[in-house]
This record gives structure tokens, sequence and C-alpha cells, in this order.
């Protein structure tokens, strides 16, 4: 995922953006790391508050850290890549592009695309099932949760 995000945004801003587009199942807690500083959701105490302005911790090449859900961990590599003049629209964090959904074939089957996965199965990197297999699998259909195009899809109760 490629973002515009405003030098006067904050962390929160940032935070919020994730979340919304790629992350948020169920409220949890979310932390960046950036130059060995943490910066943590608000609700945690004893951490530095997001509302920290990208200007202050973030310059042109930073590589930095973020983390969704500190029970099953979703984990972010991000790293500012330009610099451009031309602020955004209502200086709000703006998607510019997005990686295509990967295609997953239906692990039972391998006939068709898999469009939902198993949360009990998906630890072990299985339970990827396509319309048809899903309604016989072991597990039951309860325990499945839509294949998206998010790096949360088989996680919690993440559903897009």
């Amino acid at each position: 995922m490629h973002l515009a995000v405003p030098v006067t945004a904050r962390l929160s801003d940032l935070d919020r953006f994730l979340r919304d587009v790629w992350l948020e199942c169920c409220g949890h807690m979310s932390a960046f790391e950036i130059n060995g500083n943490r910066y943590a959701s608000a609700r945690m105490e004893g951490e530095m508050s997001t509302k920290t302005p990208l200007r202050g911790v973030l310059d042109l090449g930073t590589k930095f850290f973020y983390e969704y859900d500190f029970g099953s961990t979703t984990e972010l590599v991000l790293k500012v890549v330009a610099l451009r003049q031309q602020g955004t629209p209502k200086c709000a964090v703006q998607l510019l592009a997005r990686n295509e959904a990967p295609q997953v074939s239906c692990q039972q089957c391998g006939a068709h695309p898999a469009t939902q996965v198993c949360t009990e199965c998906a630890c072990n990197g299985e339970g990827w099932l396509c319309e048809e297999c899903v309604a016989e699998h072991e597990c039951g259909d309860d325990m499945c949760l839509p294949v998206v195009n998010s790096p949360r899809v088989g996680v919690c109760g993440y559903s897009g």
C-alpha cells in the first residue's frame, strides 16, 4: 500500500487509517516503533501517546514498524519513500496505490479460488476453502471468515 500522509498528521491519524482500511476487527491496541521509540495507542498506560506529529519522528528514508493486536499480532513494516510538496485533500491520509488481492486456491479441492479461511486451521497455514468445500469442512462454516485483501485475513474476527 502506498499512502500520502501530511507531515502535520499525527501517528494516531495514520493508526486510524490503517485500522479502517486494512486491520480493524475488535478494537485491539496498536503501536508504532520508530527509531527505537514506542508510540502506543492511548489506552496503554506507561506508553507514549500516538498524538505525536509525524514531522517530529519521521524523515525521508525512515523505516518503522506497526503492530495491531498484541495477542494475534499483525505486524507491518513501513517506510517513508518520498516527500512531496503538494498536500492531501483536507490534510487527510490518502491512499495512492494498493496491491491486488492475492489469488489463493482452495486447499481441499484445488479447483476453485478460496473465498473463506477457517480460523482454526489458519494457525497451521491451512483452511483456505472455496464456497463448495466450506460447507463440508470439519471445523464447520461458523469458524470461517471471508478471504479479503488484508494481512489480517483469517485472524481474530477480521472480515474486511
